[in-house]
């Protein structure tokens, strides 16, 4: 199977955000055969004040039912039949009351709903340069370890869900491992700031440790916060595989890019490293 990261540069409105989706899946789509799409991390709506990503926000219906037609979710889903792909839909603002979360979504090749995943672990910093963030002040967190498998009858895949400042802990990536995973997708909205030291090291990291391939699609480019200040965003989407190799990679900007998931070369390295097996303290 083929694994493509779309990068995207959204702002807040998100009927262009899904008119832009639209275009970068469709023009990454150049080779026939069963692919993996992913898309970044709040790529409907990112930006804006707690009254903005409300309104932009959705109530997800349960799965596979009837849905608000100009929604994100009937996007995803009817992108996904169209095209005949599987559709990791980044993430985007969903509404429970008044309470938001940072969910992901996952659509197969029949537009069914797979599996869906809240962010467990909040973006509450201040960088080493002064700019601070709290995404707590706006999302609820998420309390579930997700996994799902995707594929044909014959080449199937469990992918891991993890959500951009997931990826600074690892004991999320060696539970995903434990719970089957053999891939894991890193949707991202990462900081120019932070992304320029630690983006490629961490996405290398959790690929190394957990023997699993990581696919991480991100936004770049500037938006604005709730106080209308400009933020950065780093893009830099890329694809490693279980030894840590990058074997796809964006710089900034939007586009795509694509690498040959192969289950075969992870047997390998398992078989020859089994750290799982090794592990002692956790």
């Amino acid at each position: 199977m083929r694994a493509i990261v779309i990068q995207m540069e959204p702002g807040a409105s998100k009927a262009a955000n899904i008119a832009a989706a639209r275009k970068h899946i469709e023009a990454s789509l150049t080779e026939p055969g069963p692919a993996l799409v992913s898309l970044p991390e709040m790529w409907t709506c990112l930006g804006a004040d707690r009254a903005t990503k409300l309104a932009e926000s959705e109530i997800l219906p349960q799965p596979n039912q009837a849905a608000d037609p100009d929604s994100a979710y009937a996007f995803l889903s009817l992108m996904a039949r169209e095209t005949g792909i599987t559709l990791h839909g980044g993430s985007i603002g969903e509404r429970v009351g008044d309470t938001l979360f940072n969910t992901s979504l996952v659509f197969g090749p029949d537009g069914r709903e797979i599996a869906r995943y809240r962010k467990i672990h909040l973006f509450d910093v201040t960088t080493p340069g002064g700019q601070g963030y709290r995404e707590s002040s706006m999302f609820g967190a998420g309390d579930k370890v997700v996994t799902c498998q995707i594929g044909t009858l014959t080449d199937t895949i469990t992918l891991g869900l993890t959500i951009c400042y997931d990826l600074r802990f690892p004991e999320l990536f060696l539970a995903l491992r434990r719970a089957g995973a053999e891939a894991i997708m890193v949707p991202s909205a990462f900081t120019a700031e932070t992304g320029r030291d630690h983006w490629d090291v961490l996405l290398r990291a959790r690929a190394i440790e957990t023997q699993c391939f990581i696919i991480a699609a991100a936004t770049s480019g500037t938006h604005f916060d709730a106080a209308g200040r400009p933020r950065q965003t780093y893009g830099h989407s890329l694809i490693c595989d279980p030894w840590g190799r990058v074997t796809a990679r964006l710089a900034e900007g939007v586009g795509s890019a694509s690498a040959e998931i192969d289950l075969s070369q992870l047997a390998r390295i398992r078989a020859a490293m089994p750290v799982l097996e090794h592990r002692r303290l956790a």
